[in-house]
């Protein structure tokens, strides 16, 4: 080639404008690996909006790659060492099981928790503010927030003293969380009666189980089925509480929770530091700044509980 025309292409390249030029770039491959109970759909659609708002589309300048075990948590390591097969450059781990499963499978690849829970008890960081591996993301406030929950139930229902709490057998942080509700628990005198399951088969068996120890209200683990726990939860008639909006809306009575949209946002802000170069030992783990009360008046009136204009009023999302 001439050394004019050469200049000449040179000086072209150089015109092109940014977003031209990015997509001559190599084009982020970004993992995302879920147990899918509950329903990662949400979650997913959140996701792909806050990539978009960071100027990532899928097809053009991003690849991504879902992999769902089906709610079956056994299927988690053998999905993630796949992702790892891809050599994709991140993966994001929606909640902890799968958050637990990445960590297995890579030490090198940068790993997303969107959410995580108590991630320095479950050995996903050394700290909060400085990681120090491969893993960074937010952490969620399920053990703080789900005994808040218990003020609630007091607040509603002042003649209940056994409280039923659904834990997740397979969820690595179920223990954390079940100890955080009993101190929470001790506070208001109540008395907690836990129930371990791995999936929605067990929920007719576990029910029963709570609904024999003369339990008069639920907390549930949010990494649990949303829709099939509000179900079980009406037909057996136990107020369903739960740290996770979504259970309300699938028909629970009440949620005190964070703002998990903002949680699936920011996951997808630590996808764009990493992909631009930040190292995930560096990113300080992030932590959920918005919380709200959701009830559902529908479920109340199906169980016959009363619920106090005061709490209305309070509340930041009242479904009818």
């Amino acid at each position: 080639m001439k050394r004019r025309k050469f200049i000449a292409l040179l000086g072209a390249t150089a015109a092109w404008p940014p977003t031209a030029r990015a997509q001559q770039a190599k084009s982020p491959r970004v993992g995302v690996l879920m147990l899918g109970n509950p329903d990662p759909a949400f979650f997913l659609g959140t996701f792909r909006e806050e990539l978009q708002k960071l100027g990532y589309l899928e097809g053009q300048n991003l690849t991504l790659e879902s992999r769902s075990a089906g709610g079956f948590p056994e299927r988690l390591p053998s999905l993630a060492r796949e992702l790892v097969d891809l050599n994709v450059d991140v993966i994001v781990g929606y909640q902890t099981p799968s958050v637990a499963a990445a960590k297995q499978a890579t030490t090198k690849i940068p790993i997303v928790m969107s959410p995580a829970a108590d991630p320095i008890a479950t050995g996903f960081v050394a700290s909060f503010s400085r990681p120090g591996g491969n893993i960074t993301g937010v952490a969620s406030a399920t053990g703080e927030v789900a005994g808040k929950n218990l003020n609630f139930i007091r607040e509603i229902l002042p003649t209940v003293r056994k409280v039923a709490v659904l834990g997740n057998a397979i969820d690595p942080f179920h223990q954390p969380f079940l100890e955080s509700i009993a101190l929470a628990a001790r506070a208001l005198q109540f008395e907690i009666k836990p129930v371990l399951v791995r999936g929605s088969d067990e929920f007719a068996t576990a029910f029963g189980q709570m609904v024999t120890s003369g339990a008069g209200a639920l907390i549930v683990q949010p990494s649990l089925p949303r829709q099939p726990a509000a179900e079980a939860a009406l037909k057996s008639h136990l107020p369903l509480f739960a740290p996770s909006d979504e259970f309300t809306r699938a028909g629970g009575l009440l949620s005190y929770s964070a703002d998990i949209m903002s949680v699936y946002r920011k996951a997808a802000i630590f996808v764009h530091k990493i992909v631009k170069g930040g190292k995930p030992s560096d990113l300080p783990v992030e932590f959920p700044t918005k919380f709200q009360l959701v009830v559902n008046i529908k479920t109340a009136r199906a169980l016959g509980v009363t619920l106090l204009p005061t709490l209305l009023a309070r509340a930041d999302e009242v479904i009818e």
